[in-house]
């Protein structure tokens, strides 16, 4: 599990790395999902853990990563 909570980790850190380097040329829909899909790795591996607040939290960025997905493919406006 702490493989892949590390994992979960650097996902995060390069997800916003790219965001911070690229600025306005990030690819935000790539962003979004690799985001989304790392907060689910760590809101699962926070549940098995029992460890509430850090699942609410990855909970928290599943829904804002699927927001951001659907602005960023324009289903919302």
């Amino acid at each position: 599990m702490r493989a892949l909570e590390m994992l979960g980790v650097l996902m995060r850190i390069f997800s916003f790395s790219l965001v911070s380097w690229m600025g306005p040329d990030s690819p935000f829909m790539f962003v979004w999902i690799f985001n989304t899909i790392d907060a689910m790795l760590l809101s699962w591996c926070a549940w098995l853990r029992k460890d509430a607040a850090y699942t609410t939290l990855n909970v928290f960025w599943i829904l804002v990563g699927l927001i951001g997905i659907a602005r960023a493919g324009q289903f919302l406006h």
